[in-house]
């Protein structure tokens, strides 16, 4: 089966809704915390519950929902999801929003994955990147329009109406999904079964949870950018939304130059490619304040290269592990939400300790063990005859 020419479209479109939802909290933690009445550094452990409970359920949701047609399991995801953005948007207090973050994370963690096996599975092997890019454009277009423009609304609205946003565009994703997606479409059945027996691989295990650490560096900043641009360039809301607006503009540079690079050089030299340039690019930020013109740049820079490894991490580790695809991508975003977890966390220390100026540097730390772990996990693939994809 080959998909329609609206399939792709809808999953992305799907993504987009997906990604504002889980990332407009990074535009608005000043509203909120206000609204709340809570600190900065506590309004991140908000994402930072979302983080933790997707890494949890997303591959146990997966696995659980493994004998279910894939049009009934989108649908009900995105459903919960908005169900969850309509509980954020009523929150009355801080373990409200906690456990609405959380009942949102379980239906992020089942779409995005099962959007991601979908494509894979309906794309052939050389075209596989470009077909995941297509698909992950939606997260990558949310961080372009999504997350700035819910940042914008909730410091002229608040940060309700942001969330209630959300709902308003999830409801037509969820309509288009139902009629679009194939009756019964299913690829490979897994249980929890499979998911020990992948969790048991060392070496693919390793693999995934090199999307782990490489976001971490990047959480480490990007949680706290705003509270970073306030308190260091003096920027406040129009300024912030326009630094998110630039981000997101390199992140779909870098979705579309990441599915690129990884068909025509391979993922493991696109991966460890990027990690070096986030290495080189996040202590920039620690420089901070600095002209204008300058924090765009290494913004763009830092968006551009960061947001380009998705397509290559997931083409490399369905390489490494065909056999257990749907298993492996949910397993990955877990690992993507593990990262931003930690991440907002080593964030949050750092504040405490060194203020926002010392971000820029922690993150390029963490950067820089990313360099460590792909290298390690590629050696260690060629040692046992895994290398797939990752071939010179």
């Amino acid at each position: 089966m080959t998909p329609n020419r609206t399939l792709i479209p809808v999953l992305s479109a799907a993504n987009f809704v997906i990604g504002m939802g889980a990332f407009v909290l990074i535009g608005m933690l000043t509203p909120l915390g206000e609204g709340l009445g809570i600190t900065p550094a506590r309004t991140g452990w908000i994402m930072t519950t979302y983080a933790l409970a997707y890494a949890v359920l997303s591959p146990l949701l997966v696995s659980l929902t493994g004998q279910i047609g894939r049009r009934r399991v989108l649908a009900f995801a995105l459903g919960t999801f908005a169900a969850a953005n309509l509980l954020s948007a009523l929150a009355i207090n801080e373990a409200m929003l906690h456990g609405a973050r959380i009942l949102a994370a379980a239906g992020a963690g089942v779409m995005t994955p099962v959007t991601a096996a979908v494509a894979a599975g309906l794309s052939a092997e050389e075209e596989r990147g470009k077909a995941l890019a297509a698909v992950f454009f939606g997260l990558t277009l949310a961080q372009v329009l999504g997350v700035p423009v819910g940042s914008w609304i909730a410091y002229t609205f608040g940060w309700r109406v942001a969330f209630g946003v959300v709902v308003m565009l999830a409801i037509p994703v969820i309509i288009m999904v139902w009629r679009v997606v194939p009756a019964g479409l299913a690829f490979q059945v897994v249980t929890l079964r499979d998911l020990g027996r992948t969790l048991g691989e060392a070496r693919t295990m390793l693999a995934v949870m090199f999307t782990t650490t490489f976001l971490t560096g990047i959480y480490v900043v990007y949680t706290y950018l705003a509270p970073l641009l306030e308190d260091t360039m003096g920027y406040g809301r129009d300024g912030i939304t326009m630094v998110l607006v630039v981000f997101g503009l390199g992140a779909v540079g870098g979705n579309l130059l990441g599915g690129r690079m990884t068909d025509r050089i391979g993922p493991f030299r696109t991966l460890i490619c990027l990690s070096i340039i986030q290495f080189v690019t996040m202590p920039l930020l620690s420089l901070l304040p600095l002209p204008d013109v300058w924090v765009f740049v290494i913004c763009g820079l830092w968006s551009v290269f960061g947001w380009s490894f998705m397509a290559a991490q997931q083409v490399r580790i369905i390489s490494i592990a065909p056999e257990s695809a749907a298993i492996v991508l949910a397993l990955n975003a877990a690992a993507i939400y593990i990262g931003a977890a930690i991440g907002s966390a080593i964030g949050s220390a750092v504040i405490s300790g060194y203020g926002v100026t010392g971000l820029g540097v922690a993150g390029g730390f963490v950067a820089l063990l990313a360099v460590i772990h792909i290298s390690v996990s590629e050696v260690w693939n060629r040692q046992g005859g895994k290398t797939g994809l990752n071939s010179p």
